[in-house]
Parts: C-alpha cells; structure tokens; sequence
C-alpha cells in the first residue's frame, strides 16, 4: 500500500461540552480523546501525523508536546471540515500517497476497521473512500445517499429533505482519499448550505463529476463512530471503553468482582489472578503484580504494587511502589516519592510522604512518616510522628534496620535512630539515638497521693 498520511481534525469549540477545556482534550477512560484517537492510528504506522487546531489552539499544541512526530495546524477562522482540511496541506509538503482523516473526539474506532477501509480504497482504485454505518437514530448525522447501490452525495441532516431524512446509513466522518485530486478538489467546494461553512462531503459531488470513483465501506458495529459532543456522550463511549477493557482484563486472568464500577486506565498493567474488588479506581502507568487483592474503594496512580500483596479498603497510592507481600491499609495514604519494602505492613491511618519503609518493617496505626528512611525489620508504634517541617525547611529522618519506635513518638527532624536502638513510648526526640541505645525523652511522671480527694472537698 501506498504511504499513509494521517490527518486529525481537532479545531472545533465543543459548545456542548460548556467547558473551557478543549473538547479533544477531556478524559475518558483515564487519557484524553484526542489521544485514543492517535493511539489507533499509531497501529497504521503512519508517515506524517497532521493535527488541524483552533479552538484553544495553544492548550491543544501542549498537550500533545508528548508526540514530538505530530505536526499541528491551525485553522482560524473555522468554516467547516472541508476548510479544516485544507490547512494541512502546507505540512504535507506535497507528499503523496494516501490521506486518512479522523476526528478528535471520535475514539472508538479499532486499528482492524481502519486496516479494512484503507485495504479497500486500495482495491477499488477509489480516489475517495467514506466510512459508513447503519444506525436507528440517525438524527444529526449526514446521510448516505445512493443510486442503484452507488453513493452519490452526502447529505447534511440541516440540508436534508424530509424523504433523505429517513436514511438510516449516515457519514461517520472518516475517510480515506488519494492525495493527488485532494488539495485542488477541496479549493473548488462552496459554501451554498444552511450553516455557511465548507463541507467536506461535497466532495463526493464534485468526485462524480469529475468522474473520479468514490466507495463507502459499512460498519459492522457503528458503536464505533461514536464522537462526542456533550458530557453525556463523554460519558456512554467511557462506559464503552471500560467494558472493552475490563471484558480483555477478564479474559486474561484478572478477577473483576463486580466490572461495573472497575475502572482501569489504558496504561495499567495487570497480571493474572489478581481480584480487584467493587469501586476501585487503578490510573496512568500503574502495575499490579500476580497474586494481588485490592479491596473496595481503592485508588492507585502511576504506582508499582507487588506481587501477592493485600491493598485494604479505602487507601490511596500516588507515584510509589509497593513490594511482594506488603500489606497496605485500610486507610492508608501513600504519597508521592514514597516506596514500601517486600513484607511490609503500612496499616489503618498511617501516612507516607517521600519515605522509603524497609523489608518487613511496620506501622499499623495512626501515623505520619514524611521525608524519612526506614530501614529493614522496624517497628513503629501507633501515633508517630516525623516532625519534618520546621517552618522554612524540610529535614529528614533516618531509622536504621531493627530499630524499636514506641507508641506516640514525635522524632524532630534531622534525626537519625540507630540500628536496633529503642524509643521509648511519649517520647520526643531531638537527637540521634546510637545504635544499640535506649531513648527515652519525656517529664518524670509525679504521683501526688490523696490529691483527688481533696479536690471533692467543698471550699469554705
């Protein structure tokens, strides 16, 4: 097949949306729109990547930043597709070959349908190949019309006649064109319609009379055309894309207890036999290892989690990683920069904040380490806290391998604890503890014999 130049139309307002946002930039199925839509496209291996730009045209530029290949474009003003694919042709360099375009907001589509329609341009020698689908309620769309089985215009549902109305086969938005008419073709469409814009469909009039041959492939399933213009259409293609994900999941050896209310990131990693219980939230490049349970309620971003380790309910985990058979919350909170050996134990209310907690070391109760290095085999007692801000800077705290911190501890950091040294419970330290050492850093305790007695006595 000839080279593949791929184009994006992602200029539109998305006045529907009522969002500042730029519709192609909304999230759905924990990545923008645009970026499912590229994410196909990558499967075609294309030679050019052109991106048409308008609406918040400097937010659209930045987020794909990421993808230095892509080229944008900016059309200003925007009237109609047809104009919006006219301003790729400076960044096409006169390339040649053949011209896919998609749509931003339209992130269904599977790399197999856009194989399929390209396979068949090829075939059929077309100079423009539409991509079509059958649905029940076309209202909105364009439709499809035919003679003796040939397509012969598309037309816009503001521009249809009541019979064309009744169409059920509508224009998806995607095609596929030779590069060679392109470019003159589009300079000789009009804008004779009810919105005053240029559209693309008018092509296949002006194909026609050309007599240049135009072809339509039909979807099987046109959930995949899907586009969206609204929150609630954001919200019915994110439910689309969660089954798919979670049905690919299942099918590879992961337990959903309940896929309704699972939701997966496209970048999350799972192995098999890990059961992800109701209401769980797994986000960005985040890894689950095999053997895992992860409880209800749970939240998990851009985080490493080990294999066989339990995540009890209610816990949140932000840019860390977590070793093989740890066990976490509930009610955890594990912050960024944060790292949990193999075996450890971060229990109910216990926070983390740039810390590293050793193998097998634990703080099961109402504790907050921050900036600290825990070492191997340490037990922290309920209570405890790194005292790691002093009002200007941060300080760090080191507890060395088998160290013993008592219950309702405050370590005033920089402090360092030795190793197999002990704290005593109440304690607040404010300097190091040798190795081996016993500290203890609380008032005498004074017992005033009979004083509650007298204290009932009535005063004269």
């Amino acid at each position: 097949m000839t080279p593949v130049h791929l184009v994006v139309l992602a200029a539109g307002l998305g006045t529907r949306m009522k969002s500042a946002r730029p519709k192609v930039l909304h999230p759905v199925a924990g990545l923008p729109l645009i970026e499912h839509v590229l994410r196909t496209a990558d499967a075609l291996n294309p030679a050019s990547i052109t991106v048409v730009v308008g609406h918040a045209a400097d937010t659209v530029r930045a987020a794909l930043t990421g993808r230095p290949a892509v080229r944008c474009v900016l059309q200003e003003p925007q009237l109609g597709t047809g104009h919006a694919l006219l301003q790729a042709e400076p960044a096409l360099g006169g390339a040649t070959g053949t011209l896919l375009l998609l749509s931003g907001d339209v992130p269904l589509l599977r790399p197999g349908t856009l194989h399929a329609l390209l396979q068949h341009h090829a075939v059929t020698g077309a100079a423009a190949t539409l991509l079509t689908a059958v649905v029940d309620r076309p209202d909105g769309y364009g439709r499809i019309d035919r003679h003796e089985g040939r397509i012969t215009a598309v037309v816009e549902h503001r521009d249809a006649t009541p019979e064309q109305r009744r169409i059920r086969e509508i224009n998806s938005g995607v095609y596929v064109f030779a590069l060679a008419p392109l470019f003159e073709a589009l300079r000789g469409i009009g804008s004779a319609n009810a919105q005053g814009e240029y559209y693309l469909p008018d092509l296949v009039m002006s194909y026609r009379a050309m007599g240049l041959r135009v072809e339509t492939l039909t979807l099987a399933d046109p959930r995949e055309i899907l586009g969206v213009n609204s929150r609630k259409e954001l919200a019915i293609v994110a439910d689309v894309l969660r089954n798919e994900r979670n049905d690919a999941l299942m099918a590879a050896g992961v337990t959903l207890v309940d896929p309704a209310t699972a939701y997966i990131g496209a970048d999350v990693e799972i192995e098999p036999d890990v059961t992800i219980h109701p209401n769980v939230h797994l986000e960005g490049r985040t890894r689950i290892g095999a053997g895992c349970e992860i409880q209800s309620s749970v939240r998990i971003v851009n985080s490493t989690i080990g294999a066989g380790t339990l995540i009890n309910n209610f816990c949140l985990i932000i840019d860390s990683a977590v070793g093989a058979g740890a066990r976490i919350g509930p009610f955890a909170h594990i912050r960024p920069e944060s790292s949990v050996g193999d075996g450890a134990h971060i229990g109910n209310f216990v926070e983390l904040k740039k810390t590293a907690v050793g193998r097998g070391s634990k703080a099961n109760h109402l504790t907050y380490l921050g900036d600290a290095s825990i070492g191997e085999g340490v037990n922290v007692g309920a209570g405890t806290i790194t005292c790691n801000y002093d009002g200007t800077a941060k300080h760090r705290t080191t507890i060395e391998d088998g160290a013993f911190i008592g219950s309702d501890t405050q370590l005033i950091a920089p402090v360092r604890v030795g190793r197999g040294a002990y704290v005593a419970a109440g304690s607040s330290i404010t300097d190091d503890v040798p190795d081996g050492a016993m500290a203890i850093a609380r008032g005498r305790q004074v017992n005033k014999e009979g004083w509650a007695e007298k204290r009932k006595k009535p005063r004269p």
